[in-house]
């Protein structure tokens, strides 16, 4: 793999090496399987599966399924295809936060013997009131705080074996009450949920909480570093608290916290995400709008690209907000040098060549891309009867428009100077077909009289070309700074009010070069003068618009 540059990352790691702190790097990427992966959360498997490879380390794919509400397979299958999408293969080992359940009752039940977990029966409401919001509120000691280990013990085996309903108790791990730090405020590390696991089926009826399991789990797995994004950074002392009184004291795992990515025009909270497929707001989880993986895999972006993209955003402590047009920079920036052009004609108008044989054809040769010579070329049958751009021609010129105009002349690119000498209507008025002459003197060179014609356009023939649709895409969010609608007091309902309407424009009726009927799924075009392309995967016969070709985003 490429050179991966340093960061603060890992300066901490080489220093906790150097001072035998750590004696090897083993990382995870921990998501919990309620929604599918996006653009920010291949960040975060970029920052710890680089990191473990950049150290000859093992990197883990862990699913946390602790909480079964609104977990299932379908998720859990589509983060794995992701991983190996990306090329970032879990040479660590695959695992499931539930396959600890065991375990982590085991430590629960050590720290109530220890004095330190206890059973409590305040509800929902009141627990939150004791505990306090946020380091401004004040929080206090739970009235059962002083509950004996044998009775807690009892409680709590009672819960597991389901004697309670959902919500009436809780197990909570006994710190401090008072704390500044709310997450230390006796936290609760176990509730009651008469839910259907995904995988565990009706054993469990008790389920740890995230901050609980997943330090124990990171420590089962021999995980170094917890690498996670910054809203975590709070919770830490919580971890670094579940490692020490659980006892693992052998090169325990260390959380270590980077900026989350936010990117413009879209938004990145699964909830949010959620929303937008539950109210058919996009067209599943891999609509081509979404910034899930998925979605940008129908649509065309490469694995390379979006590590490419990650890696320039960079990995800082703060959070940021990074340039959707940086994203569409890197995948154009690839797709030129690799992506084979062909043509099509996405809005068809006829033109006929009228001093051109009818029954001739002739062969235009083009490369497949004038960046990569080994690429080769390809031949494009030139006829009688063509399709070009509807843009292209104009009845009523505008200032310096130097494509098809009345008497005006244009080169077909790679071929003839076309001349327009006729415009046919239809009945409403709106152009059937255009005549032209071809200055066939020149075969498909230069004028022979020396005079320049400054306008150059793609055409397909009417006789050898292939029908086809075309889709394009847009930003799915008129403002660029949505993403600072999913926090605070914002509803989801809020960002309804931001939506593209004209996110995706369907053109039916597009007329493309023979070639594009052998193409395969996962192939990609530059249409030229149209931009990059791709076969919609869910709907065979469709190209989906990539990216254009303007690249305004400024390195």
């Amino acid at each position: 793999m490429e050179e991966i540059s340093s960061n603060f990352i890992h300066d901490i790691i080489d220093e906790e090496l150097a001072e035998g702190i750590n004696n090897t790097v083993h990382t995870r990427f921990p998501p919990e399987p309620n929604g599918y992966l996006h653009i920010g959360s291949a960040k975060a498997i970029w920052i710890n599966w680089s990191t473990a490879k950049k150290y000859g380390g093992k990197f883990n794919l862990r699913f946390d399924d602790t909480n079964p509400m609104k977990e299932s397979d379908e998720f859990v299958k589509s983060i794995e295809n992701d991983l190996l999408w990306l090329g970032a293969e879990p040479d660590g080992g695959i695992f499931f936060g539930s396959d600890y359940f065991e375990k982590c009752y085991e430590f629960a039940v050590k720290l109530i013997k220890d004095g330190k977990a206890y059973v409590c029966d305040l509800s929902k409401d009141d627990l939150a009131e004791y505990r306090g919001t946020d380091r401004l509120s004040t929080g206090k000691a739970s009235p059962f705080r002083d509950r004996s280990p044998e009775e807690s013990l009892d409680l709590f085996e009672r819960m597991k074996n389901g004697e309670f309903p959902d919500g009436a108790r809780t197990l909570r791990a006994k710190i401090d009450p008072e704390s500044d730090n709310p997450y230390l405020r006796d936290p609760v590390i176990y509730r009651i949920r008469h839910v259907h696991h995904h995988r565990q089926g009706d054993k469990w009826c008790v389920y740890p909480m995230y901050d609980f399991a997943h330090p124990i789990q990171d420590a089962l797995e021999g995980i170094t570093y917890s690498l996670c994004s910054s809203e975590f950074k709070n919770h830490r002392p919580l971890y670094e608290w579940v490692i020490d009184n659980c006892g693992f004291t052998v090169y325990p795992p260390k959380q270590r916290e980077f900026g989350r990515m936010n990117v413009t025009y879209t938004v990145m909270s699964k909830r949010y995400l959620r929303f937008l497929v539950e109210n058919n707001i996009v067209d599943g989880w891999d609509d081509p709008r979404m910034p899930t993986l998925s979605g940008m895999r129908r649509r065309g972006y490469t694995p390379s690209a979006i590590f490419d993209f990650v890696s320039r955003a960079g990995v800082a402590k703060s959070d940021t907000t990074v340039d959707v047009e940086l994203l569409e920079h890197c995948l154009r920036e690839e797709l030129n040098m690799k992506a084979q052009r062909r043509i099509c004609v996405t809005e068809p108008i006829k033109v006929v060549i009228t001093n051109y044989p009818e029954d001739k054809t002739e062969y235009v040769s083009l490369p497949n891309n004038p960046n990569d010579p080994e690429a080769g070329s390809r031949n494009v049958a030139f006829t009688r009867e063509l399709y070009i751009e509807k843009s292209d021609f104009a009845e009523v010129p505008p200032p310096k428009f130097f494509r098809l105009k009345p008497d005006g002349e244009v080169r077909l690119m790679g071929a003839y100077i076309i001349k327009c000498s006729e415009i046919i209507k239809n009945d409403n008025g709106t152009v059937k077909e255009i005549r032209c002459t071809a200055d066939l003197d020149s075969g498909f060179g230069n004028p022979t009289d020396g005079r320049k014609v400054k306008g150059t356009i793609h055409w397909v023939s009417a006789s050898e070309c292939i029908d086809t649709e075309v889709v394009l895409y847009d930003r799915l969010f008129t403002i660029p700074d949505v993403a600072s609608y999913t926090t605070g007091d914002h509803t989801v309902e809020e960002i309804k009010q931001f939506y593209n309407p004209d996110s995706v424009i369907e053109l039916k009726g597009c007329k493309a070069e023979k070639a594009l009927a052998c193409a395969q799924n996962g192939e990609k075009f530059q249409f030229v003068r149209n931009g990059y392309f791709t076969l919609d995967t869910n709907h065979p016969g469709k190209f989906v618009r990539s990216v254009t070709l303007k690249d305004s985003y400024k390195i």
